[in-house]
């Protein structure tokens, strides 16, 4: 890096860190001004892009910048400190230059971060759990999760999201979060294990955000994973309020609970609990005992795209609608494009959902897993339509995932992988088609001619 650039990365950091650390005391005015001034501190285009956007929504006086002020204001020094050098510096600022500058060296560009499941073990056993299936005594050993996180950083992933299985059945991965203290990471968890001892030792950590799974209220969300969950969910979610951490609820959207965990209720219960996010999972047919008849109908999927849009608008806080949100992302974001999964076996699969691999992490490093021809011949595929708002091979493409596992002889990565690509089929081939009567016309009039719909892009 020449001395130009590395004044130029500096004085960004710089300006990166100074914004963040006073947006909460500052007036709107303010704001906008000092984010005229990063926008003009860099040449490149996707850093101007999300600075003017950020100081649109400052200046529309959208949620989304009540939600970063309130943020920033009542996370703890330790969690804010991580923040910003984590992730908005770390992992946004100098590894998107890595990751360019393996582009121009190297001829591809690694991901944005990968998804790695230390175990599948659980402490609960939800019907219908899309990692139900999996082996769950194996897990990954400490000394090999460390070397995918040193390789993660040496192509510059500094964000990293673990999942399961049950990410506090282990005790040693504290080890890990506080060895690799400069990256941040996003856990999804049931939440139960999260008792003050444990708070606690997040907190003093400050770069571990916890996402909580919800089914919604604590009807639905006791009904599938035991009595008196929800209860303890919530207990989880006021010891982190206390301590100033940034955490959120995931939730699976199915035909039965949609209409719950897409209204305003339970959008208002999530912020008044201090949730900064909600992600939105739509059911998969995969995993212990999957069922065609959990998937929310294509009219309930369209619903909650349009109900995404509207609680953006209306509520200060970030709302994640996986599929939904292809447009954001142009299409699906697997396969490396920018992100895979590695399971508790070792082994690299296109996301979390996708349960077939070619390659296993412990034979390979994470660049050659990247760029395995498996993982190369999906991204080729990217977009699978043009309509980003059909943007997965599992249920929007299926013949591609079929393709695909068919070419490389991928194999399952745990018992009934293969319902999916054969007794589903049949359903999953009429679903997609099905799913396109709402999709296509609502990409040709809200999207592909104009700007996106609603004040606020998804992330």
């Amino acid at each position: 890096m020449g001395l130009r650039k590395r004044a130029q990365s500096y004085a960004q950091e710089k300006i990166v860190s100074e914004i963040m650390m006073l947006m909460p005391k500052s007036s709107t005015k303010n704001i906008m001004r000092m984010l005229t001034l990063a926008e003009m501190l860099t040449d490149d285009p996707e850093y101007k892009r999300n600075t003017h956007h950020l100081r649109e929504l400052f200046e529309q006086g959208h949620p989304s910048s009540i939600l970063i002020k309130d943020v920033l204001g009542r996370i703890s020094p330790r969690c804010r400190e991580k923040l910003i050098r984590n992730l908005l510096i770390n992992a946004l600022l100098t590894g998107i230059d890595r990751r360019k500058q393996i582009l121009r060296e190297e001829g591809f560009q690694p991901p944005q971060f990968v998804v790695i499941s230390p175990t599948m073990r659980c402490n609960l056993r939800c019907p219908d759990c899309y990692a139900g299936e999996y082996e769950q005594e194996e897990g990954l050993p400490l000394a090999l999760i460390d070397r995918i996180l040193t390789e993660c950083k040496e192509l510059g992933m500094y964000f990293n999201t673990m999942s399961g299985g049950e990410v506090f059945t282990r005790k040693d991965i504290f080890d890990i979060w506080e060895k690799h203290n400069d990256m941040y990471f996003q856990i999804y968890t049931n939440g139960t294990a999260i008792t003050e001892k444990v708070a606690d030792r997040l907190a003093a950590l400050g770069n571990v955000a916890p996402m909580l799974s919800l089914e919604g209220f604590e009807e639905e969300t006791d009904a599938r994973r035991g009595a008196g969950t929800f209860a303890k969910v919530m207990r989880a979610f006021d010891l982190m309020k206390e301590r100033g951490m940034i955490y959120g609820a995931s939730v699976t959207e199915t035909k039965h609970t949609i209409e719950k965990i897409g209204s305003y209720e339970f959008v208002d219960m999530c912020i008044e609990k201090g949730c900064m996010v909600i992600w939105y999972f739509q059911y998969i047919p995969i995993g212990r005992r999957p069922s065609l008849d959990l998937m929310p109908t294509p009219e309930q999927r369209d619903w909650l795209r349009k109900r995404s849009r509207e609680l953006r608008d209306a509520r200060p806080i970030f709302i994640g609608d996986f599929w939904n949100d292809g447009p954001y992302v142009n299409g699906c974001i697997a396969a490396g494009r920018e992100y895979l999964h590695i399971n508790a076996k070792g082994d690299v699969e296109p996301c979390v959902f996708c349960h077939f691999a070619v390659d296993n992490i412990r034979d390979t490093s994470l660049k050659e897993a990247i760029n395995s021809p498996f993982l190369k011949r999906i991204r080729s595929f990217q977009p699978y339509r043009e309509n980003l708002l059909t943007p997965c091979m599992l249920i929007d493409a299926p013949d591609i995932l079929r393709q695909v596992v068919s070419e490389f002889n991928a194999r399952p990565t745990c018992e009934g992988a293969e319902e999916i690509i054969k007794d589903f089929a049949p359903e999953l081939d009429r679903y997609a088609q099905e799913y396109r009567a709402y999709a296509d016309p609502a990409w040709i009039n809200e999207w592909k001619h104009g700007k996106p719909p609603g004040r606020a892009a998804a992330g």
